[in-house]
């Protein structure tokens, strides 16, 4: 392929958009051909004419100077096998710029609304990545408030907060893990009981995503020191690598003895199902809903909390209490539903760090003896 340079550009519409959904006509046009196996029904599903379709696909192939589709008589047309390539290197390479797309996407969109409204509430979120934040957003935007979105790990987004970068933060932990958990001692400084609180977000699922129809059989944590097997794994201080290694010790696993445990990660939910959809990798931990989203398999694993975490005296804060507001609102609950693996627990509710979290468990003073 001859080399060609990549340009960016962005416009503002009435409409929005959401994810990594980042127009480019090529890569729109490769997927209708992979989808529909025919340049006539790819060009009836983009609202377009045979004409027209025909000669974008031949411009294409102009420019990259590769053969994009191959077909014959009698049989649909396929992709060759440059294009599959092509599409399945855009859309890992879409799926890692997720979180930084929807902050570049919401830093955009606030100078738009202090442009247009002086009055919006604006508030900043470090959080760890998360499907159901971005609807969120959207949410609050509609109610007044725009909240500046950033994704990190979840000990990245803590220490936001810590150092004053921003105003809540958020991370997950599974249900009921314990002082002695991976967590415990990951998280657990970053929190301060009476100068921290809780605000209850949402409630989601986390388990191995596979490939359709699960191939090699895979059920459990254990099948994946099997031979063969190839594992993606998140970065190193996001929640869900503090997940993996927590769930691996419960089970006694080595990941040394994992297929890409240390040598391939991603950044996201999103990246890692990816990654699986396309074949580079057989098995990698995360949400539901991102596996859903690639129609990969999912096995359930364990259940988790997902908190916003603020100091306590921002609690009164207009743009914190309008967050709670939109938490506490209906249309959360039915974005939450609509989700694979989410729902809602204690959303907008403010909760006490040693009472949500089973770190902070003090054991009660002894009673003494009666001698009388």
């Amino acid at each position: 392929m001859r080399s060609r340079g990549v340009h960016l550009e962005y416009s503002f519409q009435p409409d929005g958009q959401r994810g990594a959904d980042v127009h480019n006509p090529l890569f729109e046009l490769l997927s209708a051909l992979r989808e529909h196996g025919s340049i006539q029904h790819a060009a009836q599903a983009m609202g377009a004419s045979y004409r027209h379709t025909w000669g974008q696909l031949k411009h294409w192939e102009s420019v990259l100077g590769e053969p994009l589709v191959t077909w014959t008589q009698g049989q649909p047309a396929r992709l060759t096998p440059f294009a599959q390539r092509l599409l399945w290197a855009e859309e890992r390479a879409r799926a890692r710029l997720t979180p930084h797309i929807e902050a570049l996407r919401a830093e955009l969109e606030r100078v738009l609304a202090e442009a247009l409204d002086g009055t919006q509430q604006v508030l900043t979120v470090y959080a760890s990545h998360d499907l159901a934040l971005p609807l969120l957003r959207e949410q609050a935007l509609r109610q007044g408030l725009h909240i500046e979105l950033k994704f990190a790990g979840s000990v990245d987004a803590l220490r936001a907060l810590a150092e004053g970068r921003c105003i809540v933060a958020g991370f997950h932990v599974p249900c009921g893990a314990d002082a002695h958990s991976l967590f415990a001692r990951s998280l657990k400084p970053l929190l301060k009981p009476g100068r921290h609180k809780l605000i209850g977000c949402a409630r989601r699922t986390q388990g191995l995503m596979v490939a359709r129809g699960n191939p090699l059989g895979i059920q459990q944590l254990e099948d994946l020191v099997r031979n063969g097997v190839r594992f993606v794994n998140r970065q190193s201080g996001s929640g869900t690598r503090l997940l993996t290694d927590h769930l691996l010790q419960a089970h006694r696993i080595d990941g040394k003895r994992i297929a890409g445990y240390a040598e391939t990660t991603e950044d996201s939910h999103i990246a890692v199902a990816a990654a699986v959809a396309s074949g580079s990798a057989d098995a990698g931990i995360g949400i539901e809903a991102a596996a859903r989203a690639y129609g990969l398999d999912f096995i359930a694993l364990t259940q988790e909390d997902y908190f916003l975490v603020c100091l306590r005296n921002a609690l009164e804060e207009a743009g914190v209490l309008k967050l709670r507001e939109v938490l506490n609102g209906a249309a959360w609950g039915e974005t939450l539903s609509a989700l694979p693996g989410y729902a809602q627990e204690r959303s907008g509710q403010v909760l006490s760090l040693t009472r949500a979290l089973a770190w902070w468990k003090f054991r009660a003073a002894k009673v003494p003896a009666d001698r009388g």
